[in-house]
């Protein structure tokens, strides 16, 4: 990887990593303490998330189309504020309403700045050629969670959840709006000689067809991921693991994630996103069946097969919609095909806690057969690129 990729997937896989940290994994360390003071139930917290994760995914294709006429750089440096913003007015809240209203900015935040828009700002960049460049940043930003989780804790534990809030907000003013500075700007040749594409162009019905069976990939795995994530440790100890155990296996899964994405950068790299994405829906399939077979003593092989799909579906939201559709539009589409995911992740911890209750460890059955439901839809198109006219 040459050294000027690298000076914007260092940054930008930093700010992501902030981005994560301080909004999607900020309500495991901090729901209860707000509620408490609050006087709110924990599940109010959950809900107020729900709705910036839905938020984002609405704002999605209208943030894409921009990032594809206008770039990135400028549209990520907005998200730092608004994400200071809501974190500010989060850490001032004393009732419902700010709550909400910290929540919506956020929502708005995530919309600009998260995954997306960042897949979106390094295909601006280089076009057709951005795999490595998207993997680089997931890589990085693979540890938000075992990053933001513990600097969270300390804080809220030594000084309150409000210092926490306005501590991140700081954060991204003084460290992650700086970076998204530091990236280049765009230039209209840069942008003509990016998206430069000999693909062959298909109809629209093609595309289509391409678009509808990728979004439901997103959709299908979404809410395996979000709602696995936000259960694991409960869904092992219906295994029959001990909570310790089911601790220790859930921390397994950031760095199953990461080594999954490394390995993908390097001994997958030749292989065609379609082909490494049909891979990694068969990895959570797998883990069901070895834990049906050997029990709770296999609930640490579960948890990394789980997080190794996890880290290379999460990496496919960038590559696949690139491989399959070119660089042309790209932005407007993964924010078109990141809705239904967004929608399906927001009702995963809900959806799976209910079928945890009444299925128990039964409930792996589903989420296997939804997984090789998503398998069937990625068998259903070639891996030769799909374009059409419109889009170019």
């Amino acid at each position: 990887m040459d050294k000027q990729k690298l000076a914007v997937i260092l940054p930008l896989g930093l700010t992501q990593t902030i981005a994560w940290a301080s909004t999607y994994y900020l309500p495991a360390i901090l729901a209860r303490p707000i509620a408490t003071e609050l006087d709110v139930p924990s599940s109010y917290i959950y809900a107020a998330l729900t709705g910036a994760l839905i938020i984002a995914g609405l704002l999605g294709p209208r943030v894409g189309g921009a990032i594809d006429r206008v770039g990135g750089r400028e549209l990520l440096c907005i998200s730092n504020v608004l994400f200071a913003l809501g974190l500010l007015v989060l850490g001032l809240s004393h009732g419902p309403l700010l709550l909400v209203l910290a929540w919506a900015l956020l929502g708005v935040g995530m919309g600009l700045g998260l995954y997306e828009a960042a897949f979106a700002t390094l295909t601006r960049y280089y076009g057709s050629q951005a795999r490595s460049a998207i993997t680089g940043i997931t890589i990085i930003a693979g540890f938000a969670s075992t990053v933001g989780w513990p600097l969270t804790t300390v804080i809220e534990s030594h000084y309150g959840w409000r210092v926490a809030c306005f501590s991140w907000a700081c954060v991204h003013i003084v460290l992650a709006l700086p970076l998204n500075l530091w990236l280049p700007r765009f230039t209209k040749t840069a942008h003509v000689e990016a998206i430069a594409d000999d693909s062959p162009v298909h109809t629209k019905a093609t595309e289509l067809r391409a678009m509808v069976l990728i979004g439901y990939v997103f959709a299908a795995t979404g809410l395996i991921s979000v709602g696995l994530s936000a259960l694991l440790p409960l869904l092992l100890i219906e295994l029959g693991a001990t909570p310790a155990v089911a601790l220790l296996s859930a921390t397994l899964v950031g760095p199953a994630q990461v080594a999954a994405r490394i390995v993908e950068a390097s001994l997958l790299k030749k292989l065609h996103p379609v082909t490494s994405t049909r891979i990694a829906t068969l990895a959570h399939p797998l883990g069901a069946v070895l834990v049906a077979f050997g029990g709770p003593v296999v609930a640490p092989v579960f948890a990394v097969l789980y997080g190794a799909g996890n880290g290379v579906l999460t990496i496919a939201r960038g590559t696949l919609p690139l491989a399959v559709f070119g660089p042309a539009g790209y932005g407007r589409r993964v924010g078109l095909l990141a809705m239904p995911a967004r929608i399906t992740g927001a009702a995963a911890p809900l959806t799976l806690g209910l079928a945890i209750e009444h299925f128990g460890i039964h409930v792996l059955w589903i989420t296997s057969a939804i997984s090789l439901s998503a398998f069937v839809a990625l068998m259903l198109f070639s891996t030769k690129p799909v374009s059409s006219q419109s889009s170019a």
